[in-house]
């Protein structure tokens, strides 16, 4: 497998991982706004917070892979 491909399929597996982070933080918002603001569970919050951890990897993740490409180290 060449570079260019191998780039392009971790570039597939990111937006994959982010498509899913970013469902897994819309349908914990969901599931905490079905039980009404005040009467969260801890178990929802912290599901929504494990969620939006994994995006703020995924954004650290595209913030490097944006370097590479503007320094000139990918394609």
């Amino acid at each position: 497998m060449d570079k260019r491909s191998r780039w392009r399929a971790q570039e597939q597996e990111l937006v994959a991982r982010w498509n899913a982070a970013v469902a897994r933080h819309r349908d914990a918002l969901a599931e905490i706004a079905l039980a009404g603001g005040d009467a969260t569970s801890e178990a929802l919050v912290l599901k929504a917070d494990a969620a939006r951890a994994d995006i703020d990897a995924l954004r650290r993740q595209v913030a490097r892979l944006k370097v590479e490409f503007t320094s000139g180290k990918r394609y």
